[in-house]
């Protein structure tokens, strides 16, 4: 959230690079700046690196200013966390967004095709970070640290820089792994220059995310001693448990095991929980040792119509009160499908504190998508601080709200999930302790604690969306449970009907981008599209 060392340093340009993730991909590179004159003076090298951290947080090198990074493409929307969490919110049990952009309603009803802007916005997004990746550790291999003359200290830190690049090039390629299946796949190994990207079957790429994190992950700083909101082996720790605990659905694998193994260090790696759970989306959330990697924002230095911004401000309307939430105005789009409402015991988070809804104005029930009293309000991103104040700044719509990528309290989610699911190395003592620690910091007391029979793998699902709704994970949760498509669980508009309906099976992946395949006629369209 604070200007994070990391963000403070994005100004030396863009990466001029070959594309070689995507063939219709539109790069605006903006300065005359070549790979040559930067490469060759390691005080640039940190600043590159912020240009890729960044991208996960920035439409492009001037914040909403009309010139982001992909050209063909809204730039608020095609920011990364926006579109990520888009593609895994909004065809759930969990959200809707009121609006009728090209492209919105289908994702709403899990309608969607080839077409899509925002699915065709995510794809682009992933390759270009995958891009930047791949130019940056090409550069600082050890030949070319070699060749510059770079030793010693700075060598270190450069071999650092290049894991860091590493594990996010893991990160995108992760989600083009979740998102799309089998897609492009390139490498700092392929060379630079125009060419038709291969595409990498699921299970090999799996094998190959895999094998990039087990690697680096000796070589990251150890937890919790890197700069804020830069990667550490607890942040490639969560990302392998996350890859291993999906593993049957990504390559038929049963890896359950290996998901405790890494979990179980993480837990051990002294982070704690944020005793006050709604802390965890103020302002002023770089404060809390729960964070294991956040996506940084900050509403002077970080700006853009995406990530927290979009967040905090498409959920507010109706009668909400905008300084409850650190806002001017309120963008009226998002609210909870009633499914997510039913998994609470009230609505003013009274009881469970991680269920709390607006209610004044609105109904429950879904009527009409595009009526924003239709469906009720979440409260849970604030632009505001620990002392309820909007943090210094310009007072418009951008936030300084970080997001949450990987927590601890998700650790404790997936272990025991693991643990359910037959994993060893665990146990189910163990587990229960984990969920009621949860459940105390929501209810405030034991009141709400669960036993050993209770905690089940149904259990499980529900309680991930209680302390997790709306953090960008719901899609791949229900895929993994069997419950996003089909008609074994409906909710409302699911399919294009109010009270939901059956979806095929081909839905759990999006389609690769109509464009792309046109584009690149090596490429194989998933199945169903």
């Amino acid at each position: 959230m604070k200007l994070s060392i990391v963000y403070k340093w994005i100004g030396i340009g863009a990466i001029v690079a070959s594309l070689g993730a995507c063939n219709d991909l539109d790069l605006e590179p903006y300065n005359e700046v070549t790979s040559l004159q930067v490469y060759e003076d390691f005080s640039n090298y940190k600043s590159v690196l912020a240009k890729i951290y960044g991208g996960l947080a920035l439409s492009g090198q001037q914040g909403p200013a009309g010139r982001g990074d992909i050209g063909g493409q809204d730039e608020g929307a095609s920011t990364y966390l926006r579109a990520l969490w888009k593609l895994q919110q909004l065809p759930t049990d969990e959200a809707i967004i009121g609006w009728n952009d090209e492209g919105l309603p289908t994702l709403n009803t899990m309608t969607w095709s080839s077409d899509n802007g925002f699915i065709a916005a995510m794809y682009y997004r992933i390759f270009y970070q995958i891009t930047l990746a791949n130019e940056y550790i090409r550069e600082l291999s050890d030949e070319n640290l070699t060749a510059r003359g770079i030793a010693g200290g700075d060598r270190d830190q450069a071999v650092l820089f290049r894991n860091e690049a590493r594990f996010l090039r893991a990160l995108s390629y992760y989600h083009a792994l979740d998102l799309y299946g089998n897609v492009p796949f390139v490498t700092e190994e392929n060379p630079v220059g125009s060419f038709f990207p291969s595409q990498i079957e699921r299970g090999d790429l799996f094998s190959y995310i895999e094998g990039e994190l087990l690697e680096i992950i000796p070589q990251l700083v150890a937890p919790r001693q890197n700069e804020y909101a830069r990667a550490d082996q607890a942040a490639a720790m969560m990302l392998l448990a996350k890859l291993y605990l999906n593993a049957e659905v990504y390559a038929g694998e049963n890896r359950y095991t290996d998901a405790i193994t890494y979990l179980g260090q993480v837990i051990d790696a002294g982070f704690s929980l944020e005793p006050n759970y709604e802390h965890l989306f103020f302002a002023d959330n770089d404060l809390s040792g729960e964070i294991i990697f956040p996506i940084a924002f900050d509403l002077v230095n970080t700006t853009s119509f995406g990530g927290t911004t979009f967040l905090v401000n498409a959920a507010v309307g109706g009668s909400m009160n905008r300084e409850d939430f650190g806002i001017p105005g309120g963008w009226q789009g998002l609210r909870a499908r009633p499914q997510l409402v039913d998994l609470f015991p009230t609505t003013d988070g009274a009881t469970d504190s991680r269920g709390r809804f607006h209610t004044d104005g609105q109904q429950k029930e879904i009527e009409n998508i595009g009526q924003f009293t239709d469906g009720y309000g979440v409260i849970k991103f604030r632009n505001v601080t620990r002392q309820g104040v909007r943090p210094p700044g310009p007072v418009n719509d951008q936030v300084s709200v970080d997001f949450p990528m990987f927590r601890l309290a998700d650790a404790f989610l997936m272990y025991a999930e693991a643990v359910l699911r037959g994993g060893s190395g665990g146990s189910q003592q163990a587990a229960l302790a984990y969920i009621n620690q949860l459940r105390e910091r929501a209810y405030g007391d034991a009141s709400g604690n669960i036993s050993q029979a209770e905690l089940t793998l149904d259990f499980i699902l529900d309680e991930r969306a209680r302390e997790l709704k709306w953090e960008a994970q719901r899609r791949t949760d229900l895929i993994r449970f069997g419950r996003f498509s089909g008609g074994a669980y409906l909710w409302q508009w699911k399919g294009g009907d109010v009270s939901g309906a059956s979806t095929p099976a081909y839905r759990d992946l999006y389609p690769l981008p109509a464009a792309d395949l046109t584009a690149n006629p090596t490429l194989t369209q998933n199945q169903g599209y």
